[in-house]
């Protein structure tokens, strides 16, 4: 008589197989079963109907396929991190086709914009017309120590005085005119100050205070700060405001007061010494500025290493930009976006140093060389400057047409 085996499931017969990958890949969610030939029962030979092929029923099948598509959508990131420990190429083309279109659209836009388009949209702002007004003085003042310096030294003619004056006027006025258009500016760093948050658990009363640390707070002594003046909200976000913050904010106060006495309605002594305590706040603000340009150039720098001992372990795995498209390119993304701040943090440490150089000649009253120095500084701090600010108004005009276009 015939015999019939039916499927019966041992629990050594699930490990998965490790013969190949396409093995490998199925044993994480099927295992195929094993057959027992034990377990057998006898069968009429003279039966005119064969023996039907035991099936799962409709529903088992459908629980299966569910719980099978849940274990992938949970372990597919251990797939592709199994696929990059072994090299084994894995199929990403849609992802890498969807990080070129993206490249590809950013090119496109970068060449329809106009660099008219973007000194429009800077020349809209108080901002973007002291930068250009910055490049035209400091362009004027290198001119003149040309003139009179080197191609005019021996002997000049009335026109050619006529000429220097006009220039100096020229000067002088757009001098004045930034001057004019940075009045005010101090109202952005006060707007920092009084938008700082208060310190959370005051002794004021505040019912969000915990019972044991209202009782510590209620055995401190009262601060030395207090009565009508110096309880009040401005004084008391002046005393937690960043030195920097402040710096900015006094800053802005003593230009102000200088540029009202060159309009006439300050004394030209109150005026004088607000512009040299306004020097020394621009001395120690651009020191501050290192400082902080310092810290932010090796936490960049720090991640640009990161990057690229990642990008030199996956060579050395055997992943390359072809095993794993998606991975690389946006590795090589990160780089670049990384290498382009590290860029832009360099010409804000150049500008700086001009900065700084400059302000030194006024603070330190320095003699020698003076209107030389000044001149080449400022030009140099000029063009950092008006870069910086360029880059900006170009990546928000082209994120604007990225936009538009979606």
């Amino acid at each position: 008589m015939s015999s019939i085996s039916f499927p019966h499931a041992g629990d050594g017969d699930l490990t998965p197989s490790s013969s190949s990958l396409h093995d490998s890949m199925q044993a994480q969610f099927y295992a195929p079963p094993s057959f027992d030939m034990s377990s057998s029962f006898q069968m009429n030979p003279h039966s005119a109907h064969p023996p039907r092929t035991p099936r799962a029923s409709t529903a088992a099948q459908s629980h299966f396929r569910t719980m099978s598509s849940s274990v992938y959508n949970e372990k597919a990131e251990e797939q592709q991190e199994w696929a990059t420990e072994k090299g084994v190429v894995v199929d990403n083309a849609d992802e890498e086709d969807e990080l070129d279109e993206e490249n590809e659209r950013v090119k496109e836009a970068e060449k329809k914009l106009g660099r008219h388009e973007v000194w429009r949209d800077m020349l809209v702002t108080s901002n973007g017309r002291d930068k250009a007004f910055k490049l035209m003085q400091y362009t004027i003042r290198v001119y003149l120590l040309f003139h009179t310096k080197l191609l005019f030294r021996h002997g000049q003619g009335a026109w050619q005085q006529a000429l220097v004056r006009r220039l100096e006027s020229a000067r002088s006025g757009f001098s004045f005119t930034r001057k004019m258009l940075i009045l005010f500016n101090w109202l952005t760093p006060l707007s920092t100050i009084m938008a700082q948050k208060s310190v959370p658990y005051s002794s004021t009363g505040s019912s969000s205070t915990p019972h044991g640390l209202s009782d510590t707070l209620a055995k401190t002594p009262a601060s030395p700060f207090t009565g009508p003046i110096l309880s009040h909200r401005f004084f008391r976000a002046l005393l937690t405001a960043p030195p920097p913050v402040l710096l900015d904010l006094v800053n802005g106060l003593s230009d102000d007061i200088y540029t009202i006495s060159r309009l006439g309605l300050i004394g030209p002594k109150t005026g004088a010494r607000a512009a040299r305590f306004a020097d020394w706040c621009w001395l120690f603000g651009t020191l501050v500025g290192l400082v902080e340009n310092g810290v932010e150039m090796s936490i960049v720098d720090g991640l640009q290493r990161q990057v690229e001992h990642r990008a030199y372990k996956e060579s050395l795995d055997g992943a390359t930009s072809k095993s794993q498209p998606k991975l690389a390119k946006l590795d090589e993304k990160e780089l670049a976006r990384l290498q382009r701040n590290s860029y832009w943090l360099q010409v804000s440490r150049a500008k700086l140093i001009m900065d700084l150089i400059f302000v030194s000649y006024e603070v330190l009253r320095l003699k020698r060389w003076k209107n030389t120095v000044q001149s080449f500084t400022g030009l140099a701090a000029a063009v950092f400057s008006s870069a910086k600010l360029y880059d900006r108004y170009k990546s928000v005009l082209v994120n604007k047409m990225l936009s538009s276009s979606v």
